[in-house]
Order: C-alpha cells, then sequence, then structure tokens
C-alpha cells in the first residue's frame, strides 16, 4: 500500500479538524439557552400565563430551555433576580424600584423590566360590611392587616395620601399571607391588603361571600401605579439578548391564547399543582386579566409597553411613599428594546 505524502495527510488531518469543529460549533449553536425564571407568587390561575408558552414547546421554539418556579412575594423575587440566583422573574415593579434605590452603589445588583404585564395595580383595601367600612374615611381609627411585604400595604401611604387619610389613626398588624384573610374572616382585623384577584377569592374559600366584602381598589381611589412586570437581571440582559427577545415573543403568543381561553389555560397550573380548586383559580385568572391586563390602554396600543409619563409618575410615588433616599433613572428601569412588534402585542384583537 502506498503512502500518502506528507503535505496530502496533512491536509487531510486539517479538513477533519474543520469538520469536527464545524459539528462541535453546530451542536453547541443548537444547545438551548437555560433561563431560570421565577414568579411573584405560588402556582395559581395567573402563573398559566407563562406555563402555557413551556406547556405548549413556545419557549423551545425560541431556542429557550425555561424553567419556572414559584415565589414567595415580590421582593423575594426582586432580591433572587438582581443577585443573579433567577435570570428572570415576575414581580411588581414598586419592589424593584424600592431595590433599585437602595442598592445604586452596587454594581452587581442591576436589572431592568423588559415587559409590562399589569397594566394597573389590583392591590385593594378589604373590608366586611358588618364593619361599617364604605369608603377610605372610614379606615381612620381601624386596625388593618396584611404581610409586611405584601405590595398593598407597601403601597399604602400612596392610598392614604389620595384620599386625605390620617396614618397615624390607622394600626397594622402583621401576619403571615395564610392568615390574613382567615383573621379578617374572624373579625380580628377590621381591613386587609391585598391583590384583588387573590384576597376575594381567598376569602371565598373561608365562606365569606362576594356580597358581605367592601373591596376598595386602589385605582378607583387615586392610585394610578403600574404593577407586575417581567424582569432581567442586567448581566443575562448583557449577554443573551436573543433569549430576552424570544423569551417575550413566545410569552406574548401564550398570553394570546390564555386570553382567548382562561378556562381551558388552567390545566397547565394544574400539572404543576394538582392540589388547585380549578373552578376557584379560573375565577382568579379571569379577575387579574378583567382587573390588570385587559385595560382600555392594553387593548388599544397592545400590553407589554409603558407610558413614560405614568412610569415616572409611578417611580415618583413610590419614592414618596417608601421613603427612598434616591430616585432611579426611568431611562434605565424600564428597557423596551426587546418588545414584540406591536401587532404581536395586540392579544385582545382576533
Amino acid at each position: 500500500m502506498t503512502a500518502l505524502p506528507l503535505s496530502r495527510r496533512g491536509a487531510i488531518r486539517a479538513i477533519a479538524g474543520l469538520a469536527l469543529a464545524a459539528l462541535a460549533a453546530s451542536a453547541t449553536a443548537q444547545q438551548p439557552t437555560r433561563i431560570r425564571f421565577q414568579l411573584d407568587w405560588r402556582f395559581e390561575g395567573p402563573s398559566a400565563l407563562f406555563l402555557l408558552p413551556v406547556a405548549k414547546g413556545y419557549f423551545k421554539q425560541e431556542g429557550l430551555d425555561v424553567v419556572i418556579d414559584a415565589g414567595n412575594g415580590s421582593g423575594g423575587t426582586v432580591t433572587r433576580v438582581a443577585s443573579g440566583a433567577y435570570d428572570m422573574g415576575f414581580a411588581d415593579i414598586s419592589a424593584m424600584i424600592e431595590f433599585l434605590a437602595n442598592n445604586q452603589g452596587n454594581p452587581s445588583a442591576r436589572m431592568q423590566a423588559v415587559y409590562m404585564l399589569y397594566d394597573v395595580t389590583p392591590a385593594a383595601v378589604f373590608a366586611l360590611k358588618k364593619s361599617g367600612i364604605t369608603k377610605p374615611a372610614d379606615l381612620n381609627g381601624k386596625t388593618m392587616g396584611a404581610p409586611v411585604f405584601d405590595a398593598g400595604r407597601r403601597a399604602f401611604p400612596i392610598f392614604v395620601k389620595a384620599n386625605n387619610l390620617d396614618s397615624s389613626k390607622i394600626k397594622w398588624q402583621s401576619m403571615d399571607p395564610p392568615l390574613r384573610e382567615t383573621m379578617l374572616a374572624r373579625g380580628e382585623v377590621d381591613a386587609i391588603t391585598g391583590f384583588y384577584f387573590t384576597s376575594l377569592l381567598n376569602l371565598n374559600a373561608r365562606g365569606v361571600k362576594d356580597e358581605d366584602v367592601v373591596a376598595l381598589k386602589y385605582p378607583d381611589y387615586g392610585v394610578n401605579l403600574y404593577s407586575n412586570t417581567i424582569i432581567a437581571n442586567q448581566k443575562f440582559i448583557d449577554s443573551n439578548p436573543q433569549a430576552i427577545a424570544g423569551f417575550l415573543r413566545a410569552l406574548t403568543r401564550g398570553i394570546r391564547e390564555v386570553v382567548a381561553d382562561p378556562d381551558a389555560s388552567i390545566q397547565y397550573v394544574k400539572e404543576r399543582d394538582p392540589l388547585i380548586d380549578e373552578a376557584l383559580e379560573k375565577r382568579r385568572l379571569k379577575l387579574a386579566i378583567d382587573i390588570a391586563i385587559a385595560t382600555p390602554t392594553f387593548k388599544s396600543s397592545g400590553i407589554g409597553a409603558v407610558n413614560k409619563l405614568k412610569l415616572e409618575d409611578t417611580v415618583a410615588q413610590v419614592v414618596a411613599a417608601f421613603g427612598l433616599k434616591t430616585t432611579p433613572n426611568t431611562d434605565t428601569i424600564f428597557n423596551s428594546s426587546f418588545l414584540p412588534s406591536s401587532s404581536e402585542r395586540q392579544v385582545f384583537r382576533k
């Protein structure tokens, strides 16, 4: 057998090496980008907005491997996304504003909001009709209850200012989240704060009927705030911009389907938590859509984007209410560059 010349053998080895490198590069390119995502709360009706696109493979089609975990409050989600423990998350923008204001000197604690999902805050004050509370002024001299991290409680100073209440005449009692509605139902507190679709249905689960509840929704009483938004760790944004854009495209695609058929979407929540009450969670999801997502603005302009003036007003109100010493720059809080097209974000149009 005749040996190949050294030059020819070298060329063959070089070609083989290039082929192997190309195959390795191709395999690497096909590896999905992993995104660790944390919700603001446990798996309930509104979680369908995120779980449906996972179950239907919409994230996978964008080259993403998305893992969604339950949360225990917006504050915790914000902290974990800032630290890099999670790449992205779902949290009240007020919690994010507070965190950024308190950590402006920490370059590693950086994040941005990239998609507004709750156009208005669903926070409300709840009382039982038998308490005699029918309007904000009736809260003076009363005892209110909520977890210390509750978004409605944190924003209550804004509610106080908008309705000329005397905060010195309102006493607060703190408790763990599972006890909030129980204590109201038992009469151990006069009123509570909570998201409308959370506390109302939790009261129902404790035997309190809708007609026996007074709900003072923040937007109905002068509180005009953005609420829950998609947030992302800054390092992840800088290193994976296409993944952020792909995530938001898949999410929007899923939201369109959830909005069109919320009843069917609950199955994806049940897959993550088989113990949920399907009827209750269907109602919770519908309330979340009706109150916080299907607003006139989002119906006309599409979901996801923010109005600069409203965002600036939200920041100003949060800074004043929380007594923050610094004001985050609104230009760096929300990054709209990854949003799907306006037509894609028209989820309420057929």
